[in-house]
Formats: C-alpha cells, sequence, structure tokens
C-alpha cells in the first residue's frame, strides 16, 4: 500500500488546473471528499463546471495508475482521497464519511 501512496503523490499533478481549483477552494466553493474527488460545498454553474472538469481529470488520471500498479480504481480514488484530504490546509474544506462539509 505503501509504493501506491508514493506513486499516487509523484504522479498526480494539480499543476494543470491548480489556478481554478485553487481559488475556489480557497473561497469555501469547493473541497475535498474521501473518494478522491473534489464537490461543490457551495453550487453554482461556475462552480459545477469546474467540479466537472478536475472531476474527469483526476479519473482519467486515477484509471491511468489502477492500470499501471494492478489496483482497483476504487483504491487507488480512496488512498487520493486520503492523501488529498491530509493535505487540504487549514481553512479549506473536507467532506466527511456522513456528507456534511467541515472546515479543517
Amino acid at each position: 500500500m505503501r509504493w501506491l501512496a508514493m506513486f499516487l503523490a509523484a504522479t498526480l499533478s494539480l499543476s494543470a488546473w491548480a489556478l481554478d481549483l485553487q481559488q475556489a477552494k480557497q473561497q469555501g466553493l469547493i473541497g475535498e471528499q474521501l473518494n478522491g474527488l473534489v464537490g461543490a460545498v457551495q453550487g453554482s454553474a461556475q462552480v459545477s463546471a469546474i467540479v466537472g472538469d478536475i472531476n474527469r481529470k483526476r479519473l482519467d488520471s486515477y484509471r491511468d495508475i489502477a492500470q499501471k500498479t494492478g489496483t482497483s480504481l476504487a483504491v487507488v480514488q480512496s488512498r487520493a482521497g486520503q492523501l488529498n484530504i491530509e493535505r487540504t490546509p487549514a481553512g479549506q474544506y473536507v467532506q466527511l464519511a456522513d456528507g456534511r462539509w467541515q472546515r479543517k
């Protein structure tokens, strides 16, 4: 499992969408979820578009990682979700197991 964490950390690059994602997260519009995807904390058409774009890119990366490592997509997503939540700075939102959003 440790190799998967290192592989995820090395291959998941947020740089392609970092500006939009980071701005939305800093404004409390988007948060990290346990499934490795982002979710809308406060909905709007623009937020939904950002969430959809980021989640499509993340899922593509997760599928690639799962294929390369021989791991299931669910395992990759779960581990990525844990890493993303751990890396979320204080003041930004993360989703709890019961679906509620909480500022970290």
